[in-house]
């Protein structure tokens, strides 16, 4: 059974957040809020909670995962980023924006999207995911929290999360309710960027003539 933590969203508990960074570096699966929806994360490292999370979710073995990162040192280290891209990166990060960027060798293979050799990265603009990274000191491999058959609309409330997967996961972090509006899905292509998915973010920033 998930364990719960009902943690401030502007003042987060130094000892819950330890306690969770504690639950992630030792396998374990979470589910926890970021300034869109509520997602589903386990370690960098950890196959068995990725495999976990494509169960939970109805995935194929082969669907993207973002790695949620503090800040863009941490985007620096995973993907190929320009000096054009990071001052695009600087600009809306931290927000609810996904960035899908050519990978670095940092990158496991099987985190890579296999034809593009691209990887999701996400800054979240949120308190609770940012004291939490800082305090584990490495990305949460993530994907957004949807169950199979929602039709697309991400989980946005703690309690009903813990209703639905308490046996499913080791920890519901409860930062309050989110909006559960999905992120924008913006892709570089080494030129320009095109939105994949438009979100919370404002996607006519990378339109054509946009402030991208």
């Amino acid at each position: 059974m998930a364990q719960y933590f009902a943690i401030h969203p502007d003042n987060p508990q130094g000892r819950l957040i330890r306690s969770a960074a504690h639950i992630i570096t030792n396998g374990g699966v979470i589910a926890y809020p970021t300034d869109s929806s509520y997602a589903l994360g386990c370690g960098l490292a950890n196959k068995e909670g990725r495999d976990r999370i494509c169960r939970l979710r109805a995935l194929d073995t082969h669907h993207p995962f973002t790695l949620v990162c503090r800040d863009l040192s941490d985007l620096a280290t995973y993907a190929q980023i320009d000096n054009r891209l990071y001052r695009v990166l600087r600009a809306h990060t931290p927000g609810p924006y996904t960035f899908v960027l050519p990978a670095t060798r940092e990158v496991p293979r099987r985190l890579l999207d296999p034809k593009r050799r691209t990887i999701g990265l996400r800054v979240p603009d949120n308190r609770v995911v940012q004291a939490l990274l800082a305090e584990l000191g490495a990305p949460l491999m993530s994907v957004t929290l949807m169950l199979p058959g929602a039709d697309g609309t991400p989980l946005s409330d703690p309690q009903d999360i813990r209703e639905r997967l308490e046996h499913q996961l080791d920890l519901v972090i409860d930062g309050g309710i989110c909006s559960g509006e999905p992120t924008t899905v913006v892709e570089w292509d080494g030129q320009d960027f095109f939105v994949r998915r438009a979100g919370m973010g404002d996607s006519s920033l990378f339109a054509p003539g946009g402030g991208g």
